[in-house]
């Protein structure tokens, strides 16, 4: 009885603490580390990003874990996932270490067409040409209404007729 309470005293109640699982990188005599919690909540949440560093470190760690439970032993201590752990590894199996790094989140930069400042300058060109095909129409509309007003004969060969 007093065991347990000096147990619940240091900060790790007895119901919750698994003796049979080993602990990696600690001796007998060191104990188990503890570090006390940080009771401040961040106002908004951000994501881990690993290192391909820190990520090569687990891997090796997780590949020296022999002993059942030693694994997520591991992984709880770090507060990582074994989808994690797949992950790493099929990346450091394909020789993906530039994949290990992690990625730029968000939007990504749209590559401009190398021929779109032409496409825009063609673009401003056919609205110019067009606008002056309109003018040009509109002054033969006139001058047609005119022509008929004074009774003046306008003789333009069709289209497609030979002359």
């Amino acid at each position: 009885m007093i065991k347990e309470k000096a147990e619940e005293i240091e900060g790790i109640p007895v119901a919750l603490r698994a003796p049979s699982i080993p602990s990696i990188g600690r001796t007998e005599t060191s104990g188990p580390i503890r570090a006390k919690p940080d009771p401040e909540v961040c106002e908004k949440a951000t994501r881990r990003r690993f290192t391909a560093r820190y990520k090569l470190q687990i891997l090796n760690l997780a590949d020296r874990c022999t002993e059942p439970g030693s694994l997520g032993a591991l992984l709880r201590k770090e507060g990582i996932y074994h989808s994690n752990l797949k992950t790493w590894r099929r990346q450091r199996e394909e020789g993906m270490l530039s994949g290990l790094e992690p990625k730029k989140r968000g939007r990504k930069v749209a590559r401009r067409n190398p021929l779109q400042k032409e496409i825009e300058r063609l673009q401003r060109e056919n609205d110019r040409l067009t606008k002056r095909l309109r003018q040009a129409e509109i002054i033969i509309d006139v001058q047609k209404k005119v022509s008929g007003m004074m009774g003046i004969a306008l003789e333009s060969p069709e289209r497609g007729e030979k002359s």
